[in-house]
């Protein structure tokens, strides 16, 4: 059985060679199964990519490709597993906060007929507000958008060669390879396991790419946007018919003398806030539907390193 073991790489490099060494000493002595890594730069402008070439050119199972700018990890992902040639891939970050050798209980799991393995945080060594970030992502993608998620969610995984195929069909941009996989509906096992604090260089998970990775689940497998602007239209206009009723009775009362012009203001100025979310949200729909009609490749490889054609 051949063994595919993907890792995109952004500015990673100081972390490549220590994990180079974890993966030799705790998988690729496992002669029982045929390796392959597949390593893939994800635009880093320090000198991952060389130290990349470094590694293959002393090991000839590393495939190594470099992208011709950051198109996020997800695309990294996508293009390690599309060039993978294994039975099965696993994912794997390339900061060493996962431990290798579950990607020996990951490989037992799957040789067991699951296609889908997945390795799930169970614990975390890291900040708080990292954890906390991370358990609100989780918890909202469970409750309106993927009901599947694990609670702890997952970044590591393993996908038969099945589904990586089905994977490659999809096509589609600016969702979340994460929420794909689940929503597929492989036959799925977990493993558990506490992520290890960071101990090499500094996380590039910025607050923006969160975002973005939050609202690209949302559009991909929720309703819950169109629901939401729904339902405050809905509010809206019963809140409006009902404060018109209850105005126009005080009129007959006389119990009104003068206009209330601060008050129609804020009306008037939540009406425009609700009328530009809503826009908004639309728009976040259109332009997700531009983008995935241009057929633009979710990543362009710039360089392929390959050692025994060197």
């Amino acid at each position: 059985m051949k063994i595919s073991v993907v890792i995109p790489v952004y500015y990673n490099q100081d972390n490549l060679k220590p994990l180079y060494e974890d993966i030799s000493k705790k998988l690729l002595n496992h002669t029982e199964y045929e390796w392959e890594i597949v390593m893939v730069n994800d635009g880093s402008k320090d000198e991952s990519y060389t130290v990349m070439k470094e590694l293959a050119s002393k090991d000839s199972r590393l495939r190594i490709y470099s992208l011709s700018r950051n198109f996020g990890s997800h695309a990294a992902i996508l293009c390690g597993l599309s060039k993978c040639t294994g039975d099965c891939a696993v994912v794997k970050a390339a900061d060493l906060q996962e431990p290798t050798e579950m990607i020996l209980e990951m490989v037992d799991s799957w040789k067991s007929g699951n296609n889908v393995v997945l390795a799930v945080r169970k614990d975390r060594q890291e900040g708080k507000g990292q954890t906390m970030f991370a358990n609100l992502y989780y918890w909202m993608m469970r409750k309106v958008a993927l009901p599947d998620m694990p609670k702890g969610g997952f970044d590591v995984y393993l996908l038969d060669k099945k589904v990586i195929n089905v994977l490659m069909q999809l096509d589609e941009k600016n969702s979340a390879l994460t929420g794909q996989i689940l929503w597929s509906g492989f036959k799925t096992d977990k493993i558990y396991y506490t992520r290890l604090q960071r101990e090499i260089g500094e996380s590039k998970w910025t607050l923006r790419k969160k975002i973005k990775l939050v609202t690209d689940t949302l559009f991909s497998f929720s309703a819950l946007p169109i629901t939401v602007i729904s339902v405050i239209g809905t509010l809206s206009c019963v809140g409006a018919v009902v404060w018109a009723i209850i105005v126009f009775i005080f009129k007959l009362m006389g119990r009104i003398d003068v206009s209330g012009w601060t008050t129609l203001f804020i009306f008037n100025l939540l009406s425009f806030g609700i009328i530009m979310l809503t826009l908004g949200i639309l728009g976040g729909y259109l332009w997700r539907t531009f983008d995935a009609s241009r057929k633009r490749p979710p990543y362009i490889i710039e360089e392929e390193y390959d050692a025994e054609r060197k």
